[in-house]
């Protein structure tokens, strides 16, 4: 998008005469476009830039409170709590009656983790506009961390019912039925999601999660694939098949799994990154994730298989740079990151001895060879010599009939 922006200036230069360039430049300049471009960030999920265009939107306007609700909810997403509670004051001191203000502060509170006072201040902005979409998504939102199921399922109907377009509320209804167990409702749901976002990687990932409670693995299995294949940055399908192809007992997909979800969750510490990025499978970028990446359960997981697929094929190396990051991690993975760097550092010792012995005995066979072949073809020569000259007198004759068989 900036890239566009950048173009349209320079166009703009091309046009005969100022009204054209200046013209351009405010519609650049326009708060109401940069609002629209900050939103359209938001909807495809791409929160650093949305932040930086409602950051200079906020600071170019400070008592703007249109479109500032997603403001916040992108600085909960990015846990920014600072920077919600001074955007929380500001919009309060600016107008505590307005819809977006009950919304911002709603977020606030959710961040604290104060659920209950959250709902009220949700509900209010319901008082305030019925019709307001996110406020009812956002209090279904609430109602599943507080575990009451019941009023979630009614606070994502009534976002449904005013726009079957709202991708958020579907999903969160798969996501209430999933938690009551019924896969085959959230299935319904988390397919009504993914066909209104077809390309955010945690439908097809919930989508895959209901097929394999219901035992239909292959078709997990590709609803897995597919979330792969659109960036999986949290990592969770990664893992999964994983799991599965270690299960099929596919050691090298598996690996390829584990290593790739390795290398999202790298990426996700990054700022600025792409979860979608493709994999780098040079020696350098191996290392620099895996030396680099932060270890909880789901990566120690992957550095400990990782770990024993490198060493049973004989790629100590990397065998040990994984099993080396485990020593970090407080879990019974430590300890058997360590019994494996024992193993595999006598198995180098091991291969290390017999490379040697084995080249110690070809440096002998060398040197008594060498040390032999000056006087084994004389002798030879000499004895076939004596033998010629002596076969002609009658009793060496005599002697070699006697001996022979």
């Amino acid at each position: 998008a900036n890239g566009n922006v950048v173009e349209v200036e320079e166009d703009g230069g091309d046009m005969g005469g100022d009204n054209g360039a200046t013209s351009l430049g405010f519609f650049v300049q326009s708060a109401y476009l940069q609002s629209q471009l900050a939103m359209a960030y938001y909807d495809v999920r791409d929160y650093d830039s949305a932040h930086e265009h409602f950051l200079a939107l906020s600071e170019r306007e400070p008592y703007r409170l249109d479109h500032m609700d997603a403001f916040s909810n992108v600085l909960y997403v990015k846990d920014q709590k600072v920077a919600l509670s001074h955007l929380a004051h500001r919009s309060v001191t600016v107008d505590k009656y307005r819809p977006e203000t009950c919304i911002i502060v709603g977020n606030y509170y959710s961040s604290k983790g104060r659920h209950e006072k959250a709902v009220q201040y949700f509900q209010r902005a319901l008082k305030l506009d019925r019709t307001y979409l996110s406020a009812w998504t956002l209090l279904g939102h609430e109602y599943i961390e507080m575990k009451n199921t019941a009023a979630a399922i009614e606070a994502y109907r009534r976002a449904v019912d005013l726009s079957d377009r709202e991708y958020r509320a579907w999903y969160g209804l798969g996501q209430t039925y999933e938690i009551m167990n019924m896969l085959l409702h959230a299935l319904f749901y988390f397919r009504k999601a993914a066909a209104l976002h077809p390309h955010d990687a945690r439908m097809w990932c919930a989508i895959g999660g209901c097929l394999l409670g219901l035992d239909r693995r292959t078709d997990a299995e590709k609803s897995y694939e597919r979330a792969v294949s659109l960036g999986d940055g949290e990592g969770i399908a990664t893992r999964k098949l994983a799991e599965l192809y270690r299960e099929d007992g596919d050691e090298e997909k598996a690996a390829k799994c584990y290593l790739r979800h390795l290398e999202l969750r790298y990426q996700s510490q990054l700022p600025g990154s792409l979860s979608g990025a493709s994999a780098d499978t040079s020696p350098d970028a191996f290392e620099t994730v895996v030396t680099h990446v932060r270890v909880d359960e789901p990566e120690a997981e992957a550095l400990l298989y990782l770990a024993y697929y490198y060493r049973d094929n004989l790629e100590y190396d990397q065998a040990i740079l994984c099993a080396t990051r485990l020593e970090e991690y407080p879990g019974p993975e430590k300890e058997q990151g360590k019994g494996l760097l024992r193993d595999i550092r006598s198995r180098m010792d091991q291969k290390a001895g017999e490379r040697k012995h084995r080249s110690v005995g070809i440096g002998d066979v060398r040197t008594r060879s060498s040390s032999n072949s000056p006087s084994t073809p004389a002798m030879g020569l000499r004895g076939r010599r004596d033998f010629s000259m002596d076969s002609k007198s009658p009793a060496n004759a005599e002697s070699s009939f006697e001996f022979s068989p």
